[in-house]
């Protein structure tokens, strides 16, 4: 299966599931760089850099710019487990970003998580056996779990106390670290200065000799404790405050996992983003404030150009906000939150759409000042979260996102100011109104003829739509109206009737003795190199012979569908199958439970559905 899948797959089977952030204070220093610094200390004597070579078999990430994740900010492991269940598998997400793991100072804000006390898995998020539980209940969705990993610096809030796991502490004491392990105490007044950014304290908090043998040992032990429950990957919370060899050495001692690491790039500042992309992708902060200012205050007619200045779209990581920006923190400049609604979705169904970064989705907490911690547990179902993940455009975007993947940038159309549409070959068509007026205007897709779902606007689910429909015509054509600050968008994995094209579209049926059936295997999760496929009584889907089933297409991952041509008034017994995409007989897994029976209708259309 050549697919979006299949990249997702790989991810998980190479484990490679690929400012201040989370501190007290920004990081906002823009101060002149210094003309002599010291310069930082070689890598460890015996340690080599990761490389462009282990960075192409280990990261891989250049594959995976064009899927999507979210980062469920602050939410309980029970919560996340079941949100992996019930939303973000059947969505398409590919994984799920979770807030600091690790044992961390007793306080009840959100930037407490990032004080680190021990490495111990018992933090407000739960216990070590709830995160297990979620990271294998993730993994059976088809969700890949990401973990934001602290490892610049430890607690110092109040000089000490008592961890959220039971751990005395002070500072510099704790249960994995004592005084000779950190950096000589100093502060970061100059951001132009190398030394000082890397060496020194990132808002007070005590910073650790990430050059020592024994301190990437010990965050090498924590990642890969990690890594073995089933953790895909990592996000490096203040890499910029780490010199990059030094990232290397513990990256390399824990099997260099998929990681993307916070730098947050400023005009000016001794360190930049460009450093430390041969150890995995960037976070791309520098996007957030572009498509911030573009929706917020400017014209979005240009944004064909967004990726212009930064940095390659296979290192990036992108994200319309995060959970430092949206509270004043990071690079600052304009940023687009879901305070700010209409304008938010619109953001971030340009973000999804777009052939730019690896984009994550933003899912935030209600709160009235930048420290509020998050509220109660139990996730959407409680009052206080905002769950932008579980808005209907922002979610269906994923989706098209996924069916789209490696599809270029096409057919672009703006009116000058803040109207725009582009295709992803022939693929998807997106729209954005981001004016006060409804607009009306027929656009070349490049798409085949055909009904499609206006997945911006409704869900499309088994065949049907619960929104607009959007045609195209022969010619390539549609016409859209779109209302004011709305969006339309349409993909071949959402098509009502059609041609379609593709993986997406359907044979038609009838007037040759033949009728159109739809079927649909539900809950298809597959590894890397599997795929689920149509086996049945009948010549036309298999005869029962594995190496004869008719292949399907993920357009709705873990929902595989295939929609093709069968003998009008023919009885059908058939179940859903997983095998090996090379060896029809490696693999095999047969949908549980007793044969699909139906027959076929004398014309028109019928659906079918099965489920693992």
């Amino acid at each position: 299966m050549k697919s979006a899948i299949s990249n997702f797959n790989v991810l998980l089977l190479t484990g490679l599931l690929g400012g201040m952030s989370g501190c007290m204070a920004a990081d906002l220093d823009t101060g002149t760089p210094d003309t002599a610094y010291e310069e930082e200390p070689a890598s460890p004597a015996g340690e080599t850099p990761v490389g462009e070579k282990d960075k192409a078999q280990t990261a891989g990430h250049g594959d995976f710019a064009g899927t999507a994740f979210v980062h469920l900010f602050e939410w309980r492991w029970n919560d996340v487990a079941r949100e992996c269940e019930e939303w973000l598998g059947p969505k398409g997400f590919e994984a799920v970003q979770v807030s600091p793991p690790n044992e961390h100072i007793s306080h009840d804000t959100w930037w407490a998580r990032y004080q680190p006390v021990s490495y111990r898995l018992e933090s407000r998020g739960g216990t070590r056996q709830e995160f297990i539980n979620m990271v294998n209940r993730c993994d059976a969705a088809g969700v890949a779990v990401y973990v934001d990993a602290v490892v610049n610096h430890t607690a110092a809030f109040n000089g000490g106390g008592v961890g959220s796991g039971g751990s005395n502490w002070s500072v510099r004491q704790h249960p994995m670290y004592s005084a000779q392990d950190y950096h000589s105490p100093c502060a970061i007044n100059n951001y132009g200065n190398r030394y000082e950014v890397q060496n020194c304290g990132l808002s007070g908090l005590p910073d650790l000799n990430t050059g020592s043998s024994y301190v990437q040992e010990t965050i090498a032990g924590y990642l890969s404790d990690l890594r073995n429950i089933g953790v895909a990957g990592f996000r490096i919370d203040a890499s910029k405050h780490m010199y990059h060899g030094d990232i290397a050495g513990f990256l390399g001692r824990a099997g260099n996992p998929y990681t993307f690491l916070e730098v947050i790039g400023s005009a000016g500042e001794a360190v930049q983003p460009g450093e430390y992309t041969y150890l995995g992708q960037v976070t791309e902060f520098a996007y957030s404030s572009h498509i911030g200012h573009r929706f917020k205050q400017g014209q979005i007619a240009d944004l064909d150009q967004i990726s212009n200045g930064k940095i390659a779209s296979s290192d990036a990581v992108i994200f319309v906000d995060n959970h430092d920006n949206q509270r004043g923190h990071g690079a600052g400049g304009v940023v687009v939150s879901f305070h700010d609604g209409a304008l938010y979705n619109l953001a971030n169904t340009f973000m999804l759409a777009f052939p730019y970064g690896y984009p994550k989705v933003m899912s935030s907490y209600e709160f009235s000042n930048s420290d509020h911690g998050p509220p109660g547990p139990g996730g959407c179902s409680t009052s206080g979260w905002v769950c932008e993940h579980r808005w209907t455009t922002i979610a269906n975007m994923v989706g098209f996102r996924n069916v789209t993947n490696g599809a270029p940038l096409s057919n672009w159309w703006d009116n000058g100011n803040n109207r725009i549409a582009f295709g992803r070959g022939d693929k998807g068509f997106v729209v954005i109104n981001k004016e006060s007026g409804a607009m009306n205007q027929t656009l070349q897709t490049g798409m085949a003829a055909g009904v499609y779902c206006n997945i911006a606007a409704g869900d499309f689910d088994n065949g049907a739509c619960t929104g607009p429909t959007i045609t195209v015509d022969g010619s390539g054509h549609a016409n859209f109206s779109v209302g004011a600050f709305e969006a339309a968008a349409i993909h071949v994995g959402a098509q009502v009737s059609g041609d379609g094209g593709g993986d997406g579209g359907g044979d038609g049926g009838g007037g040759d003795g033949s009728v159109s059936v739809s079927f649909s295997c539900q809950q298809g999760h597959t590894s890397f190199g599997q795929s689920v496929y149509v086996i049945g009584s009948i010549p036309e889907l298999g005869s029962w012979n594995p190496a004869n089933a008719v292949l399907m297409s993920p357009d709705a991952y873990p929902t595989w569908n295939k929609t093709m041509s069968l003998p009008a008034n023919q009885a059908v017994a058939w179940k859903c199958l997983k095998r090996d995409e090379v060896d029809p007989n490696a693999r095999v897994e047969w949908e549980p439970g007793a044969d699909t029976s139906f027959t076929t209708p004398s014309s028109g259309t019928a659906t079918t559905v099965g489920s693992f």
